[in-house]
């Protein structure tokens, strides 16, 4: 069962503060912000919410994943990563006058993240059609271009496949009447719980109102867990105690590609969660969206070793 991942594709460039934003930040002078943050350590990454999924479930399963997703004239450096990493480019589509998207994160010491997105080629992501993925059975439509995201939803549905809809950042690009016509095409919603608070600003739909429409709502909450809101009912996925905090980037799109995988192998949701939460956790333990490896072996006896039974 290949699993369509339509989002960007990005170089990350991963800075961190060795502050606290805090301190620099005057809330009296937020009208009129003006700060500057010396970051001694940087690093560039390959990143983008499709990138990071695709990376995360090929390590699960090395035969489901493709990447849907639009990138520029500066992807050779990705592509020869992706090829490395045996990961399908076959939906990779280059828009030659573009760069690639470019992200700019600074994480300071409590993990808050500020971050600028240069889109780049993801605008043109709309160019890509669900139908070109002829043996698709599943979906995820993760943070793209706007016109791509509406576009990409509309052709999952005429096809009958189903998929998660993972707005992430991209949620300011959509008002509550966008929200709810994503909400009721979709057959899952995953969101953190910042997401989930804009979402439920923006549309004025409850937890209940919106796992009534579809088969789960997903709400991670960091270092508390996560929350599945099913139409009977509510289930609590603890958080796993990673070997080290170390990078929280990436950590979400991780989460979603074990929500993929539990849902391509028809698993329950209590496993399914935990999947999803043991990935997160083996993720932030590493530097990067894209640097941490297992094998499914090892992630089985990680497995079982944090939760008592097997997959």
């Amino acid at each position: 069962m290949s699993v369509l991942i339509c989002g960007s594709m990005a170089y990350d460039h991963i800075m961190i503060f060795p502050d606290q934003f805090k301190n620099h930040i005057l809330p009296e002078k937020v009208h009129m912000i003006n700060v500057s943050f010396l970051v001694p350590e940087m690093r560039r990454e390959f990143g983008g919410c499709a990138g990071n999924i695709a990376y995360n479930l090929n390590l699960l399963d090395d035969k489901i994943a493709l990447p849907m997703a639009t990138v520029g004239k500066d992807f050779d450096p990705y592509a020869y990563w992706m090829d490395k990493r045996g990961m399908n480019r076959q939906h990779i589509t280059v828009i030659d006058e573009a760069f690639t998207g470019q992200a700019f994160i600074t994480t300071d010491l409590d993990d808050n993240q500020i971050t600028a997105f240069h889109p780049g080629a993801m605008n043109e992501s709309r160019q890509n059609k669900v139908t070109d993925a002829k043996d698709c059975k599943m979906g995820i439509i993760s943070p793209d271009g706007r016109d791509g995201m509406l576009q990409h939803a509309e052709q999952f549905v005429a096809a009958g496949i189903p998929f998660i809809f993972d707005p992430g950042q991209g949620m300011p690009m959509f008002d509550g009447d966008d929200l709810k016509k994503f909400i009721k095409q979709a057959t899952w919603v995953t969101v953190n719980d910042y997401e989930w608070q804009m979402m439920q600003d923006k549309s004025g739909l409850t937890a209940v109102e919106i796992s009534a429409q579809v088969e789960a709502l997903i709400v991670t909450r960091g270092g508390d867990g996560s929350i599945i809101y099913t139409k009977d009912k509510q289930i609590e996925i603890p958080c796993v105690k990673p070997e080290s905090i170390t990078d929280p980037t990436g950590c979400g799109d991780a989460y979603r590609a074990g929500l993929l995988y539990g849902l391509t192998n028809d698993m329950d949701w209590e496993t399914t969660g935990r999947i999803a939460s043991l990935m997160g956790s083996i993720k932030i333990a590493q530097h990067g969206t894209q640097n941490h490896s297992f094998t499914l072996d090892d992630f089985k006896v990680k497995f079982e070793k944090e939760f008592g039974f097997n997959i």
